[in-house]
């Protein structure tokens, strides 16, 4: 199987991006930089070939890539972003995805949706896909998306959000489909039939490298113990200038395999 990541390279304005659950706090462009590099070397240290969008100077939340497609199979759903200062970034999401042969589909007015709201778990029987109602995403969003996804097999259901900017803010899932948050950040972890507890707010956040590997920011030691503790190999990457931007590890690609 092919593992393909769309990243995008932070631009001159990152500083200004848009924070709404956490106070404002510098950030050091050339270190977000570093980092930023250092997220993508351990993508392709496990084997991911990296794709980058091209930049959007303009856009300070622009590296924030995930936020601009839904991919499921062979479509690319292009978002939709509830904040108006991030719809100019889909274009350029659109017009890589389109070189890579996907599909496309769009999220259209009234509809709002950020891709950080959409957390996915594909299984040989079709699949879940969970999309935060909050501050980005709305109900004619989530109804479009499911629309697009239904022919897919995907099952899609709507769950609230509203004590962090996106739903994997508050928690993402295990290769075996349990879904792991920080309790303060989640409104109800009822709704996944497998949830996990984990003790920092950084630790909510993983990427799945492969059915074993998870990847994370070292914010969350203690976390790492625990998922290490399970039998993952667990990649740790230092992000703490997007952490200031209520940015993780998920935000900064969007995973792609075929």
């Amino acid at each position: 199987m092919s593992k393909r990541a769309l990243v995008r390279p932070p631009g001159p304005r990152l500083a200004d991006g848009l924070v709404t659950h956490i106070d404002r706090t510098p950030v050091d462009l050339d270190l977000a930089r570093g980092q930023w590099e250092g997220y993508v070397a351990a993508l392709v240290a496990e084997g991911w070939e990296v794709v980058s969008v091209p930049p959007a100077d303009d856009c300070p939340d622009a590296v924030f890539v995930e936020d601009t497609v839904v991919v499921y199979g062979d479509l690319a759903v292009i978002t939709r972003p509830g904040a108006d200062e991030r719809k100019p970034e889909t274009a350029g999401t659109e017009e890589v995805l389109r070189g890579l042969g996907y599909r496309i589909a769009r999220i259209d007015a009234p509809g709002t949706l950020d891709g950080g709201d959409v957390l996915k778990h594909v299984t040989s029987g079709g699949g879940t896909v969970w999309v935060g109602l909050g501050g980005r995403t709305n109900a004619a969003g989530l109804e479009q998306l499911a629309a697009h996804l239904e022919p897919l097999g995907a099952r899609t259901v709507g769950v609230p959000v509203t004590r962090v900017l996106h739903l994997k803010s508050a928690v993402t899932a295990l290769p075996d489909g349990t879904v792991v948050g920080h309790p303060p950040l989640v409104d109800d972890p009822t709704v996944w039939p497998a949830f996990l507890e984990v003790p920092e707010e950084a630790g909510s956040h993983v990427v799945l490298l492969d059915g074993s590997t998870v990847l994370m920011s070292t914010s969350a030691p203690v976390t790492r113990r625990l998922l290490e503790d399970r039998g993952l190999r667990v990649v740790a990457v230092d992000i703490s200038e997007f952490e200031r931007l209520e940015g993780c590890v998920t935000c900064l690609s969007v995973r792609l395999r075929g």
